[in-house]
């Protein structure tokens, strides 16, 4: 049985945790959240205005996941108290919402940066105050879908996806030695996945790292019928990326599709938490002035988009 999942709609979005089948504690988090404008009306001299609280449109769609590490406990601290200070930091920034009607794509992709570092600084001052949990940190990828643009934000060497027309494309890098190597032309890619120092992270939240945290970020737009995964290490160290268009093109229902990874990393061995989740994000509508349902977003390109790198350290 998984340690936790919620459904977001039953076909759109899904996120599934599992401890796995060699672990005790689960020290994987997720969320799948919707943002949306609110009003609290305490008073108001126009009649036509009842007090109460009132609800625009949905803004926007986030999903997270985050992998702790750091001892038997301190890794699920460290991903708990991420993800808890990120809501906290989404419900208090109202730029969020009105991103679309800015117009300021730069101070926004600022915006995640800061988010990346002020839970980069939270953990830190966890640590220093619990000598236990000293270097604990966490991995953090969020994906902020504002139809038909996808923002990300990442650190660490969790994953998010972008599957198209029958294709896996990797979005975020894995903050890892061994991609380092391969970068650098010091080790061959094939030999990644199996090196040991695969597992050994550069870039984390929180950590015993000294340096600053580099905030990768990448914007990428979306078109109909694409697909957004994202998942821990969990997953893909079992799962080749090509096999993630063929499980999408079988089952179009995110949840079975959830679990249908979940069971099988663990079929495969389950040697670490596993946490996956499914999108299939797509443009959605609202009421009119008149009464009629039109389309909120514009309509999708029809080509390939050049994923754009907004990485700075």
């Amino acid at each position: 049985m998984p340690d936790s999942e919620f459904e977001f709609t039953r076909s759109e979005t899904f996120g599934l945790t599992d401890v796995g089948m060699k672990r005790s504690v689960n020290q994987d988090q997720f969320l799948i959240a919707e943002l949306s404008k609110s009003m609290l009306v305490s008073a108001s001299s126009l009649a036509e205005i009842n007090t109460g609280r009132f609800f625009g449109g949905i803004q926007g769609q986030v999903l997270l996941v985050a992998d702790g590490m750091g001892g038997h406990a301190a890794g699920e601290k460290a991903s708990s108290i991420v993800l808890q200070h990120l809501i906290g930091r989404l419900l208090n920034s109202v730029h969020w919402f009105f991103q679309s009607d800015t117009g300021s794509e730069e101070e926004f992709i600022n915006g995640l940066r800061n988010l990346l570092r002020d839970a980069h600084s939270r953990l830190l001052a966890e640590s220093r105050e619990d000598r236990a949990a000293a270097g604990m940190g966490t991995t953090l990828t969020m994906a902020y879908i504002h139809w038909p643009t996808m923002y990300v934000v990442h650190a660490g060497d969790s994953r998010c996806y972008l599957i198209r027309d029958g294709a896996a494309r990797q979005i975020t890098t894995d903050h890892t030695l061994a991609r380092q190597m391969v970068e650098a032309g010091g080790m061959k890619p094939e030999d990644e996945a199996g090196s040991r120092w695969s597992n050994i992270l550069w870039n984390v939240v929180g950590g015993n790292n000294q340096r600053s945290l580099l905030a990768e970020v990448h914007r990428v737009d979306l078109e109909k019928n694409d697909s957004i995964v994202l998942c821990s290490d969990g997953l893909y160290r079992y799962l080749d990326a090509d096999q993630l268009p063929v499980v999408l093109a079988e089952e179009p229902d995110a949840s079975v599709v959830c679990r249908q990874l979940v069971d099988f990393a663990n079929e495969r061995g389950g040697e670490d938490n596993v946490t996956v989740i499914v999108s299939h994000p797509t443009p959605r509508k609202r009421l009119a002035a008149n009464g009629s349902m039109i389309e909120s977003d514009p309509a999708c390109k029809e080509t390939f988009p050049d994923i754009q790198d907004e990485t700075e350290a």
